[in-house]
């Protein structure tokens, strides 16, 4: 198989559609609810969680069966249904109409897979196999976890602040460089968790 190209995509208003809100439907949704995606969740039966996220309004719901209208005007489609005839068949259709498809746990009929993901605020670390051995990602993911701690969140997201301001400056090119490169640096961080640690001490004490 050719190598994977990773990358982020931004489902911000895209139409999303699911196919199947069951047990392996159910945690496919929960990881689109952040992304701002439209999401159309179509199934002949849904979780407790699925229509509760239906009733708040975060997901569409329709309990019904699929039909080929439902890939209309959609970006992307995730199909988590039981049955391996409906699964090729969406699979199929979605292909034939340029539309990104995953069949969860079903790695020939993915034109993309779920990464295990570690998030610390914008902070993200995916890690894929490729659908070879999910397994092993979720250990890796677990490894990292424990490596880049939440102090990270804040961390970045500060970066990102002052990284505004120093882009923004009257500083010239290569001093921009050399500042932030020098804030991304893990002494920095260190730095920074120690000054954050200091604070919380004394609001604690106070």
């Amino acid at each position: 198989m050719k190598s994977l190209f990773p990358m982020f995509v931004k489902l911000d208003r895209r139409q999303v559609l699911v196919v199947g809100a069951g047990q392996v439907g159910e945690p496919k949704i929960r990881g689109l609810l952040s992304t701002g995606a439209r999401i159309r969740v179509v199934a002949h039966n849904a979780s407790v969680a699925v229509r509760e996220w239906a009733r708040n309004g975060e997901i569409v719901l329709e309990e019904r069966g699929f039909v080929l209208s439902d890939l209309d005007n959609v970006f992307l489609v995730v199909v988590a249904t039981s049955s391996r005839d409906l699964n090729e068949f969406v699979f199929g259709e979605a292909r034939a109409r340029g539309i990104l498809c995953n069949v969860v746990d079903v790695p020939e009929q993915c034109d993309f897979y779920y990464p295990a993901v570690v998030q610390r605020g914008d902070l993200q670390i995916a890690i894929s196999t490729s659908g070879q051995s999910p397994s092993l990602a979720q250990k890796l993911r677990q490894q990292l976890e424990r490596q880049f701690g939440p102090g990270y969140a804040h961390w970045v997201a500060e970066l990102g602040e002052t990284r505004r301001k120093v882009l923004a400056s009257d500083l010239d090119p290569e001093r921009k460089r050399f500042l932030l490169q020098s804030l991304a640096s893990v002494e920095a961080f260190e730095a920074a968790l120690t000054a954050d640690s200091k604070t919380n001490t004394r609001s604690a004490a106070v």
